[in-house]
């Protein structure tokens, strides 16, 4: 492989995603920078503004911002063809956009909840393989394409109050082990990161939801002994997009705490 690696990250406006992207562009990536930047009627605490994503962009010329939604498939192949068109091909791409719902027990979570959680959360990682992967295929051999889907703790154990959340990250989890089986011997690897408590605004809704004043007290399960920052959970993202990262494909990096330990 030569010149510029190329990638696209969803959820990028702010958290996980937004820290990925700067990481990115810092070590020379161009990217295509996506969220929906709007408010989800059935989601009950703030997403990510349209200003978050433009300020995003600002010192990183070869950053690219897209307004789309995740459930749009069609919006998301867009925002490949544009990855392609503006800087000749694709050779990650990063499905970090997710939402959380929860507080009640499994059996008392509405049909809107589920279908928002799996819409989202699942749905949305298989929108972006669907546009991303043959923009992957497209790059010549011997090609290193990567496809990496943040998952989390919730995939590996159940969490009280957050069982359709749960379900969907088992999904992701699920979604990436099948997709790294299709991609067998191609030069594209899927593999999925599994972060802990990471103070995100997501994590803030989570204290929100268990009536906590803080989150810290989210991290109490993790050797950490405190929250991850985006930054720390990004370095492991951006690693996986790295070539450095062909020895891990169809598995998970617990990037945790230890939270699973």
């Amino acid at each position: 492989m030569t010149g510029r690696r190329v990638a696209v990250v969803t959820g990028a406006a702010r958290g996980i995603g937004a820290a990925t992207v700067r990481r990115l562009a810092r070590a020379g990536w161009a990217v295509v920078a996506v969220d929906r930047c709007a408010d989800d009627p059935e989601v009950p605490y703030p997403l990510a503004e349209p200003g978050q994503l433009d300020v995003l962009a600002r010192g990183f010329p070869l950053v690219r911002t897209v307004r789309a939604d995740v459930r749009d498939a069609a919006a998301l192949r867009a925002a490949v063809e544009l990855a392609e068109s503006e800087f000749g091909g694709l050779d990650a791409a990063v499905a970090a956009a997710a939402v959380m719902l929860g507080g009640e027990p499994v059996w008392e979570q509405t049909d809107a909840q589920w279908r928002t959680l799996l819409d989202v959360d699942v749905m949305g990682v298989a929108n972006l393989a669907r546009a991303a992967v043959p923009a992957l295929l497209r790059r010549p051999q011997p090609r290193g394409g990567r496809f990496v889907a943040l998952a989390s703790a919730a995939a590996h154990r159940g969490l009280w109050g957050l069982g359709a959340y749960c379900a969907a990250k088992h999904a992701v989890v699920g979604l990436v082990r099948g997709l790294a089986c299709d991609l067998r011997d191609t030069g594209v690897n899927a593999v999925a990161v599994s972060p802990g408590s990471t103070r995100t605004d997501m994590l803030r809704a989570t204290a929100d939801l268990y009536g906590l004043p803080g989150v810290e007290k989210l991290a109490d399960q993790q050797l950490t002994g405190r929250p991850l920052e985006p930054e720390e959970v990004a370095s492991v993202v951006s690693w996986a997009c790295s070539a450095e990262s062909f020895a891990v494909t169809g598995s998970v990096l617990h990037a945790d705490g230890g939270f699973t330990a």
